[in-house]
């Protein structure tokens, strides 16, 4: 029988207060001195650890209480900014004891006790002060350096992670898979050959869509025979803030799921806990197959120390679950089996309170962060040179579209790089909707280049951990509509991973997205998507957006060595509409083919076209060839500009654009994304911000959604929108 069902709660019922820590505090201290060592109900089973073991997973679990109960005490006193604790949780000190420091972890954020049981495993650690510093971002933290209070460490293998509900289990998965495919293709991975993911997550998560998504790419892979040994931790204390998750709900929805180990264990029992993650454990790193462990827990002390339980829960729900106290198991169960005796067992307990509570005391005074530059140091790293594959030896190409061109650059990258990964839907068999991806599967083999499952929730994700694992990952989303489907997995994920590790975890990726408008013949909103307000404001993020073949091909090894060589996330956003161009200026002219560049294309650099002395046209992608076709149009009466290709969307050419729009003194912006969260509202601020005293104006497509067929015209900008603005803006 599990200890949860063993407790009784008459007694809880004498000791409730207001004050939910105080109240664990004496249930705990008054329930253990009420114990009578050696005499339990039945006959004692044999413990699947030794005398000693138990007193080293005690500790941990020790430790972890005291951390909570020092956060609210440092809460109380202004000097603390996290109370979301791991009380009534303390079980997952069995799930670290299952696994090894060699398994990469991507914890829940009530995982303290998993924390220090893998600290204690690795020595030279000090886990107890790394938390507390945590606790009032502290800038010498080892991990966050202050940014949040998370459970990370590079050298435990401890990935950190933020609250994002479920945000991590794609990335879980994708670390699963990278650490088979690292040993099949020979890429040197972080990770034990032999490792498993750990990933944990709470009964409310687990209703996510982001959860439930992660879990069937696993069991996808499996399904197909893809080793994928990733081990699901569901915590389940029956409660996500304030709602319920209904009783048996776990194991209905991932009880049974052919292809899904489940093992279910009591996490308030230490023996039971102990012994069921060993298994669980053991299934996967020996079946290399995804498993499902069920930890059912209770939730002590509230979500956090702001919340007060009363307001949702009776006293008899919140008694309850006092009852199940994982530290008065423990403490049971060493009093029974005569480990410790009572009033020993107190002690170790006020022993570590004053061993947290000095910690305490002393991080209490750390310094934080003093400045907007300490805080955003690692959103961009700092630069080494960019290892730009070498084209040497390679036969000049002749004149390509922009999707040749793209093609020939991932050939040319798959042969150089040898860690690059290209993925996505339909990007293998059928080499991409528009065959920008043709062939290289057959060049470079099923196992860097191949078809994901249509769910670009887990095509981020895959790139995601395969980045932790060795790769250089390069997904693709098939059109831009789809991205904001998984956005979460860039902005909350990748964009964050850096921020929160202090660059000691970096997302080296380059996802390929095809974009924009103005395709002829195959419309709707979902194939020409014009938003990408979505990507620009997220921190750290680089976007490039090619419109010439030439500039296409310098721009992806230059965004591959920006990942490979500093860890950059970038987005590749290619314009559909001028995939298989050709013509500039009249049909079979064939003057938009080039022949793509044998070298990089600087971070941040623009490109000029022309010399006029009238009128600055910035733009990019397909405001390009617009563009030059409306500054022909305006040559006609007089009127000399010169275009400017942004090229990079984020960071954004400053310097090019200064030069540019001083040459003219007059700045017209031709944006093809919407007049509201488009680029156009970023190069006018960049202009204000530099103090440019010249003349500006914009011309945008609409703030609407892009309808079927000719009626797409009417809110999409043109050349006679850009042709009208120019000479509004030279009349004013």
């Amino acid at each position: 029988m599990g200890l949860l069902a063993r407790a009784g709660i008459g007694s809880m019922l004498g000791i409730m207060s207001t004050d939910a820590t105080d109240t664990t505090d004496a249930w705990f201290l008054e329930t253990v001195a009420a114990l009578t060592p050696g005499m339990p109900t039945g006959e004692l089973p044999e413990l699947p650890f030794s005398n000693e073991r138990c007193l080293e997973l005690f500790d941990a679990q020790l430790g972890s209480r005291h951390l909570d109960l020092a956060a609210r005490w440092l809460q109380a006193r202004g000097r603390g900014f996290y109370t979301i604790g791991s009380a009534g949780h303390e079980g997952n000190v069995a799930v670290a004891a299952a696994s090894k420091p060699g398994d990469p972890a991507l914890l829940h954020y009530r995982s303290g006790a998993f924390f220090l049981e893998r600290a204690r495993q690795v020595p030279g650690h000090r886990p107890l002060r790394d938390v507390l510093l945590g606790v009032v971002a502290a800038a010498q933290e080892p991990i966050a350096g202050g940014r949040h209070k998370v459970f990370g460490s590079h050298a435990l293998g401890v990935v950190p992670q933020t609250s994002t509900i479920a945000s991590h289990l794609p990335r879980a998965v994708g670390v699963a898979f990278g650490i088979e495919r690292a040993g099949r293709v020979g890429v040197a991975s972080p990770w034990d050959d032999d490792a498993i993911v750990v990933c944990g997550f709470g009964d409310a998560s687990a209703n996510h869509s982001t959860a439930t998504g992660a879990v069937n790419a696993a069991v996808h892979c499996g399904y197909q025979g893809l080793p994928m040994p990733v081990l699901f931790v569901c915590e389940d204390n029956g409660i996500g803030i304030s709602v319920r998750t209904p009783e048996g709900w776990i194991e209905s929805a991932y009880g049974s799921r052919e292809g899904l180990e489940y093992f279910a264990a009591d996490g308030c029992d230490l023996a039971d806990a102990y012994t069921v993650a060993a298994r669980a454990a053991a299934f996967v790193r020996e079946r290399r197959r995804p498993a499902f462990l069920h930890l059912r827990t209770v939730r002590l002390m509230g979500h956090a120390g702001s919340d007060v339980e009363s307001a949702y829960l009776t006293p008899a729900e919140i008694a309850t679950a006092q009852a199940g106290d994982p530290l008065v198991g423990t403490a049971r169960l060493l009093a029974d089996h005569k480990v410790l005796a009572p009033d020993e067992v107190i002690a170790l307990y006020e022993a570590k309170r004053a061993e947290v509570m000095a910690i305490a005391a002393e991080v209490a005074e750390t310094a934080r962060l003093g400045s907007a530059r300490e805080v955003m140091a690692p959103l961009v790293p700092s630069h080494r040179p960019l290892a730009v594959p070498p084209l040497a030896g390679r036969p000049a190409p002749e004149p390509l579209t922009l999707a040749q061109a793209i093609n020939r650059s991932l050939d040319e990258l798959l042969a150089d790089v040898p860690e690059l990964l290209v993925f996505g839907e339909d990007v293998a068999r059928k080499g991409g909707v528009y065959g920008v991806t043709r062939g290289l599967l057959k060049r470079h083999g099923a196992a860097r280049v191949f078809d994901t499952l249509l769910d670009e929730q887990a095509i981020l994700g895959l790139a995601l951990g395969t980045g932790l694992s060795g790769f250089v990952p390069v997904p693709e989303i098939q059109y831009l509509a789809y991205l904001h489907n998984a956005a979460d997995q860039l902005r909350g994920e990748a964009a964050t991973l850096s921020f929160f590790s202090n660059g000691q975890y970096r997302n080296p990726m380059v996802v390929r997205i095809a974009g924009y408008a103005y395709q002829k013949g195959f419309g709707g909103h979902f194939h020409n998507d014009n938003a990408i307000a979505a990507l620009r404001d997220i921190p750290g993020l680089i976007i490039a957006s090619p419109s010439r073949p030439d500039d296409a091909a310098g721009m992806l090894r230059t965004c591959v060595a920006a990942a490979k060589t500093n860890g950059r996330v970038c987005v590749f956003l290619e314009p559909i509409a001028l995939y298989h161009t050709r013509d500039l200026y009249e049909e079979g002219d064939e003057q938009w083919p080039a022949a793509p560049r044998a070298e990089a294309v600087d971070l941040g650099r623009g490109r000029t076209y022309g010399s006029g002395t009238d009128l600055t046209i910035v733009t990019f992608a397909n405001g390009v060839p617009m563009s030059l076709r409306a500054a022909r149009t305006l040559a006609e009466s007089g009127i000399r500009a010169r275009v400017l290709d942004l090229r990079w969307l984020a960071p954004l050419p400053i310097e090019d654009l200064l030069r540019e729009a001083r040459a003219t003194g007059r700045v017209l912006v031709a944006d093809e994304t919407r007049r509201s969260g488009g680029v156009s509202e970023g190069v006018l601020a960049a202009l204000n911000d530099a103090g440019f005293e010249g003349r500006t104006a914009r011309v945008t497509s609409e703030d609407s959604i892009i309808p079927l067929g000719d009626a797409a015209y009417h809110v999409l900008l043109s050349e006679t929108d850009i042709q009208q603005a120019a000479r509004t803006l030279l009349r004013g």
